[in-house]
């Protein structure tokens, strides 16, 4: 009876409802919440939504580690899949480095930016309306650039017909009405929209952002407007730190140059060794005049002092960093890579291949025959960057600095392959991690992080990389610096050739070829982690079908594994696949070679 009540009472509501909304009203659904162009001039907040699609979709934004994907690590986690995909799964239909949908979709909303942000009411002032129109619009363009350089990267590649292509190059909103069977354009024509998109944002942008106290501070040409420095702070101060500037849109053009300029695009590329070189150069002259002494001393452990990075102001860079994540306070890579007994999963396994990278502490190789290396106490006197960047049988880790077994024979977890979260490998990475971090569930004790979008010491290896192909060791160019000077400022923070003389460099000086494995090699340590060797081997066209070794150590005899893990790649995954489901929908779509 009771609910025979309820339902009448409910009825005569809806009854009422009915007569009082009308049945139009009633039964067709409301008018959604929609913006048109139009909508938008007046409401500068909802604009600038559009805009922050490009920083919620930074490529930047998070690690990949897709060094388990080449000779430099392995995953633990069978279900990786970047293991998957280098062991023989990668597909056109299966690509974990798909970035196709998800950037070009980002795209639309920058395009769609860009297309309103001269009408949109940006302030009441006159004046700052109109700087804040070049600062989102100059924003719009260098985050367009960066989304350029990525989708080159996961998707340029040689078609059948013989051609270099990048992606299909669409600048104007699309609507509903739009033509989206468009073929793909060249890679050049892809680096020369890259670049057009780098100088509007140069015209843009200032270099830096940050306070300006006097009038006189005020760029000339916002100056010859009549601004005041307080209406230049209020859009271009320290609340815009850390978004798109001038200085890191330089930076997206020289690793697209450094890119363009590599062996595996060479050939469909208009850009030289020396226009990547001049374009490294102008990112680094913003350090000073003698970029060579600006080189961060601490810039091979940037991530090691929470306390430091804690005290950052906020959008403020040290001075490693050019462009970075914000900081956080957390564990989360240390339990993912910390050492079982640490209470970490160790997920990312360094190889046998990477530590012999390492050279000596005294700087030359382990295979040269007076470097003093002893394949039976093999991490006896080598350079200080494989204790820093990896955990070795003996290492010490974690709050406690605790001793850490990885040999066979060890009675922990921590030892080789003893359950699904130990190394597969003998080695742990440290690299990243902060050892302050205290992961047991029990009393967790978390650490500041961030992440690096953009690091000086890209840029100066990138550098040295070019100016080497482009006027040999020495050769300076116009910039004052040679790849010599560089690699020997980067050896020396590492404690290579301080106090004496550092041979192998000085073998090497006068030798293009041998001065470029030295710097390959250089980069592959300083960067290493960081998510370049996947993308470095490719444009060296280095061989990507190097077994992943390991160490295994057993009554203290040191034996190689040879094969940890097979590298599955074929000839052409030195290039990406376009999505399968892209080429089945749009005809004009070539797909890359081989895929």
């Amino acid at each position: 009876m009771k609910n025979r009540n309820k339902i009448s009472i409910i009825a005569l509501f809806v009854a009422l409802l009915f007569v009082q909304t009308g049945c139009q009203d009633m039964f067709e659904p409301a008018i959604e919440n929609h913006k048109d162009n139009s909508d938008l001039y007046n409401m500068p907040g909802w604009a600038t939504g559009l805009l922050g699609h490009a920083y919620i979709s930074n490529p930047l934004g998070s690690w990949s580690f897709n060094d388990v994907a080449t000779d430099d690590a392995v995953s633990n986690n069978p279900n990786n899949g970047y293991r998957l995909m280098a062991t023989g799964s990668w597909r056109a239909n299966n690509n974990p480095m798909d970035r196709w949908q998800y950037l070009r979709a980002s795209c639309q909303y920058l395009n769609q930016f860009i297309d309103i942000a001269d009408e949109v009411n940006w302030a009441e002032d006159p004046l700052v309306a109109d700087m804040f129109k070049d600062r989102m619009k100059g924003d719009a363009f260098g985050m367009r650039a960066l989304y350029m350089y990525h989708l080159l990267l996961n998707h340029a590649g040689w078609a059948e017909d013989g051609q270099l292509l990048g992606i299909p190059i669409v600048t104007e909103p699309e609507d509903l009405n739009s033509d989206f069977n468009l073929p793909r354009n060249t890679f050049q024509e892809c680096i020369n929209r890259l670049y057009a998109d780098v100088d509007s944002a140069l015209m843009l942008l200032p270099e830096d952002y940050g306070v300006i106290d006097d009038d006189s501070q005020v760029p000339a040409k916002y100056r010859a407007m009549g601004v005041s420095a307080g209406q230049y702070t209020r859009v271009f101060g320290d609340n815009a730190k850390n978004r798109m500037s001038a200085r890191i849109a330089k930076a997206v053009r020289a690793q697209a140059a450094l890119l363009a300029a590599s062996p595996a695009y060479s050939s469909g590329s208009d850009v030289t060794w020396d226009e990547a070189a001049n374009m490294m150069a102008v990112v680094l002259n913003g350090l000073g005049s003698n970029p060579i002494t600006q080189i961060d001393p601490e810039g091979n452990k940037w991530y090691v002092n929470s306390t430091a990075i804690q005290n950052l102001p906020a959008g403020v860079n040290p001075k490693e960093m050019l462009w970075r994540g914000n900081k956080e306070n957390n564990l989360t890579l240390e339990r993912d890579n910390y050492p079982p007994t640490l209470f970490g999963s160790g997920r990312v396994n360094p190889t046998q291949n990477l530590v012999d990278a390492f050279p000596m502490a005294n700087g030359l190789p382990i295979t040269d025959p007076n470097s003093g290396y002893d394949p039976n106490n093999p991490y006896a006197n080598r350079d200080a960057r494989l204790a820093l960047y990896i955990l070795y049988n003996g290492s010490k880790a974690g709050p406690q600095n605790a001793v850490i077994t990885t040999a066979a024979d060890g009675s922990d977890n921590n030892a080789l392959n003893k359950t699904e979260t130990s190394t597969r490998t003998g080695y742990y990475m440290k690299k990243l991690l902060n050892q302050s971090v205290n992961a047991n569930p029990s009393s967790e004790t978390p650490a500041y992080h961030y992440k690096p979008f953009i690091r000086y010491t890209e840029i100066f290896l990138g550098y040295a990389e070019a100016a080497n192909e482009a006027w040999g060791p020495t050769g300076r160019g116009t910039n004052g610096y040679s790849a010599y000077d560089v690699i020997k400022s980067i050896r020396q923070r590492a404690g290579i050739g301080v106090n004496t003389t550092d041979t192998y460099l000085e073998s090497v000086r006068n030798d293009k070829d041998k001065m470029r494995e030295l710097i390959h090699n250089e980069r592959r340590i300083e960067l290493s982690f960081e998510g370049f060797r996947f993308w470095d081997l490719r444009r060296w066209k280095k061989d990507i079908t190097e077994p992943a070794k390991g160490m295994s150590i057993s009554g203290g005899v040191y034996t190689i594994l040879p094969q940890v893990e097979r590298r599955a790649y074929l000839d052409y995954m030195y290039y990406g696949p376009i999505p399968y489901g892209e080429v089945i929908k749009f005809s004009n779509l070539l797909q890359n070679k081989g895929w």
